[in-house]
């Protein structure tokens, strides 16, 4: 589904990202685990065009996306949960949702209705302003408002930064709910244990540089992976 070939990005003088390649395969879970530094995030920022790379190619079902605006690298299905949330505190629980759907001129209601389905404490604040909820709440109305978008990919920035453990374990649940459903994540996470025990394949980031590549599963095994990001001695 989506294909990045050879994708480098500079910032300044900095080669940030450094003629990297990998696939997100259709209704699978992604993730690109590494240190801060490493490239990950400017590598989401690429694909949904809030950054310019200085060469590679970036391309959904077949089509190349650099040069593309964000408004329509997001009407061809990609949506990006940053990191830190984002929510727009003034507003309240139902118009940051509907924010989400600012591309779309069809009827909403199915789909606040699917999102609150899958977050049931929104539906209970709806009213109430973005600001006012909790940390893990925010991320819940952030990844609700990338959700009406009707995105085929859904990229996800850190979902787990700052977030109380037993908050971490729900909204990893909902990610996996949200992939069995037929949206495909691409999933950046600091917190590698929990992102390796739901991918389907997962790349280690190094410096710009893809140094590894395998399952979730065999990521987790994998002893340079444990001494290198889980805490785990060799």
């Amino acid at each position: 589904m989506l294909k990045i070939e050879n994708l480098r990005v500079n910032y300044g003088g900095i080669e940030a990202v450094k003629g990297i390649s990998f696939e997100v395969p259709d209704n699978k879970i992604i993730t690109l685990i590494g240190a801060n530094g490493a490239g990950k995030s400017t590598i989401l920022r690429s694909i949904v065009g809030l950054v310019k790379p200085a060469g590679g190619s970036i391309s959904l079902d077949g089509e190349q996306l650099i040069g593309v605006d964000t408004p329509d690298i997001v009407k061809r299905g990609i949506s990006l949960v940053p990191e830190g949330r984002r929510v727009f505190p003034d507003m309240t629980v139902i118009e940051n949702i509907k924010i989400g759907a600012y591309l779309r001129h069809d009827s909403l209601d199915a789909d606040i209705d699917w999102v609150y389905s899958l977050f049931p404490r929104l539906k209970e604040r709806s009213w109430q302003l973005a600001g006012t909820l909790s940390g893990g709440e925010q991320q819940m109305l952030a990844v609700a408002r990338a959700l009406m978008s009707h995105p085929k990919i859904l990229m996800m920035d850190e979902p787990s930064l700052g977030l109380a453990p037993l908050i971490v374990k729900d909204i990893f649940s909902i990610i996996q709910e949200i992939n069995k459903q037929g949206v495909t994540v691409l999933l950046i996470e600091q917190n590698a244990n929990m992102a390796l025990h739901i991918a389907d394949i997962g790349y280690v980031l190094e410096t710009g540089n893809i140094i590894m590549t395998g399952t979730g599963k065999d990521l987790l095994a994998d002893d340079e992976v444990k001494a290198a990001y889980l805490g785990k001695a060799k």
